[in-house]
């Protein structure tokens, strides 16, 4: 019964201790993430253009996970790449292997440092003007010096393992001798009588010997349980010796109990759990206890050890689930930077404005932990991609537009050149219409490089400036002279609105006579004339229209006038006037001929070809009406109206 027992609690022992073991090593295996990885958002962080290192370039190789308030330590005390390097090189002469995690975070430090010098001196180089497939960066002086001191503690270290290794193998034939001989000891009752101060010597040395091959503590220790336990069954000795060795392995077993207890109050989960498995391995290396209380001495650790192991495990379950949460996170971020749409920015501050906002992405980035490592370079990678199409788009667009600035600069320049070849003309109505179409090519054309902006503005305002000056000193006169022609002219039209409102039998007449005065006006400013004809178009039309005269029969009274007044100044043939009249006549006649051919030729079904027709039937209509009148003032050329005859006339003229 006592025998199970103590079998039990080995074997108990041996199961808490592999099954925790090997949920810390699975536990810790999934929260690791490559220390790489944490250093590669400062990468985000360096310039908007990404820059691909030459392959001679060393990449810092992938190393462990450093705890984080480790790395803080760490960083802080090196804020250069010289202390980089110096303390390297402390280490390689000091002669001795040097800590691993301090190795691999110097390793990551120093590469930070010197891709951030290739990084500064690219972008110095691209705004230098240069091409990006052209940037070489410099030999780093300090590279091969940190490389020497590396290869160094590489070899130091790889030299230490091999004699650890050899040393492992030692101790392994050397337990193995301890195991056979003690197996011999707990073969006869008086071989274990005999032999009990050696037994005691074997156990002191079998403490004594640590480190063996890894694959073989578990068989080792297995065995050495199970010779002790059959050595002490054996064992015939006085009941006070064998007691007092219960009682001194009891005292350490109740010992390792509390502590074992005392670790569930660490707020520190892996610590508590690190020196838990001191303790269980502290067990293994204490002999058995009375048969009688081995059950109960056991189960007591055992409960203490599940707590801790719980503890363990739920931490690592929170810390998986953060890493989940954090995976979500990371990838709402890829899934922003993805979304954006780069085709409808189009000027610096659309590009400027998502800059900001992918900058503020990567802040974000890094306030997030760590994913699952499965995952944690993936989504970096995934990241960085997102970011650096971005950056890449960007770089082409104001490539472009570079472009595009250089061509308007060259545009504006000429137009500068112009208008100061002009400045100085005299010209000023045909070189003012050339510089008012000048300023309308300078609105047309788009921006140029802000250095040359100002000054080439100042150029062609002053080239214009100074002509349109020099013209408006120059017509000075000319403007007041169209002035007061403008104030006639609205003199004239007040009359003629006043004779539309009064009744008479002299309003034609009198219209007559201020449309003579109109035409002997001067010019007005061009912007007034449109608006000023428009306006006495309209009131002598209305009065012609209210007193039932048509226009036709206007001109036609018009020319009746103006032949009478020739007869009595001439006295003389007209046949030179109704020779070209009678021209005119037969040509309009061709031309409505020609027109109404062409009408037979359009196709009228389709949408042009009705315009096209409506547009013809109109010009006929209109030469038809012109045919008419020239006819009637051949007619007057062929039978003249005499003087007293055409005071006759008029007076009808007038009463109608």
């Amino acid at each position: 019964m006592m025998d199970s027992l103590e079998t039990n609690e080995t074997t108990a022992i041996e199961q808490s201790s592999e099954i925790t073991a090997e949920q810390a090593k699975e536990s810790v295996a999934e929260a690791t993430v490559e220390a790489t990885v944490s250093d590669a958002p400062s990468s985000l962080e360096q310039s908007e253009i990404s820059v691909e290192l030459p392959d001679e370039v060393e990449q810092p190789e992938e190393t462990e996970q450093i705890p984080e308030t480790e790395q803080e330590i760490i960083q802080q005390t090196f804020r250069t790449k010289e202390e980089v390097v110096a303390r390297i090189q402390e280490i390689a002469q000091s002669g001795e292997a040097g800590d691993k995690t301090e190795l691999n975070l110097l390793k990551q430090l120093f590469y930070k440092f010197h891709n951030s010098e290739i990084q500064k001196a690219f972008n110095a180089f691209i705004e230098a003007g240069g091409e990006e497939d052209k940037f070489m960066p410099q030999i780093d002086p300090e590279e091969p010096v940190f490389r020497e001191a590396m290869q160094t503690i590489r070899e130091r270290r790889a030299a230490i393992q091999e004699a650890q290794e050899k040393q492992k193998q030692d101790n392994l034939k050397r337990k193995l001798e301890i195991l056979e001989r003690i197996q011999q000891l707990a073969s006869t009752p008086e071989e274990a009588n005999q032999n009990f101060d050696e037994f005691k010597a074997l156990q002191t040395e079998w403490k004594e010997i640590k480190a063996v091959p890894a694959e073989r503590a578990t068989e080792l220790w297995k065995n050495y349980q199970l010779y002790v336990e059959q050595y002490y069954d054996l064992l015939k000795l006085g009941h006070e010796l064998r007691d007092y060795d219960f009682k001194k392995n009891l005292e350490i077993k109740a010992r390792l109990i509390s502590q074992a207890e005392a670790l569930a109050e660490n707020p520190d989960i892996l610590q508590a759990f690190n020196q838990l498995q001191a303790l269980h391995q502290e067990w293994k290396e204490t002999g058995p206890v009375a048969k009688e209380i081995r059950e109960e001495v056991w189960a007591k650790f055992k409960e203490a050890s599940t707590i801790i192991n719980k503890k363990h495990q739920a931490y690592f379950d929170a810390l998986k689930a953060r890493e989940e949460e954090n995976l979500t996170k990371k990838t709402a971020l890829c899934e922003q930077i993805e979304a954006i749409e780069t085709e409808s920015l189009k000027t610096f501050a659309d590009w400027d404005a998502v800059t900001q906002k992918i900058k503020e992405l990567q802040a974000e980035w890094k306030t997030i932990g760590f994913a699952p490592q499965k995952m944690n370079t993936v989504i970096f990678e995934r990241f960085r991609q997102a970011c650096d199409a971005f950056f890449e788009k960007k770089t082409a667009f104001f490539h472009d537009l570079k472009e595009e600035l250089n061509a308007n600069l060259a545009k504006k320049k000429e137009l500068v050149e112009k208008a100061e070849a002009l400045m100085e003309s005299t010209d000023w109505r045909s070189t003012g219409d050339i510089l008012i179409n000048l300023q309308k090519q300078w609105k047309e054309i788009g921006t140029v490089p802000r250095k040359y902006s100002e000054d080439l503005w100042k150029r062609f305002t002053a080239a214009c400036d100074h002509f349109f000056e020099a013209r408006q000193a120059a017509t000075a006169d000319t403007r007041n002279e169209e002035k007061a022609n403008k104030e006639k002219k609205l003199g004239i039209i007040a009359q003629l609105k006043e004779l539309a409102e009064t009744e008479g039998e002299n309003i034609i007449a009198q219209v007559r006579e201020l449309q003579q005065k109109w035409n002997e006006v001067g010019h007005v400013p061009f912007r007034d004339k449109e608006a000023l004809y428009k306006e006495y178009r309209a009131i002598c039309d209305k009065i012609y229209d209210a007193y039932g005269v048509s226009q036709a029969k206007r001109r036609l009274n018009n020319f009746r006038q103006g032949l009478q007044q020739r007869i009595e100044k001439e006295s003389g043939s007209l046949d030179t006037e109704r020779q070209r009249m009678q021209r005119a006549y037969e040509r309009m006649l061709s031309e409505i001929k020609t027109y109404e051919n062409n009408i037979g030729f359009l196709n009228s079904s389709s949408k042009k070809g009705n315009s096209l027709v409506e547009a013809m039937n109109k010009k006929i209509e209109k030469l038809r009406s012109e045919l008419n009148l020239l006819a009637q003032k051949i007619k007057m050329l062929d039978a003249p109206i005499l003087p007293q005859e055409q005071s006759e006339e008029q007076k009808t003229n007038e009463q109608e």
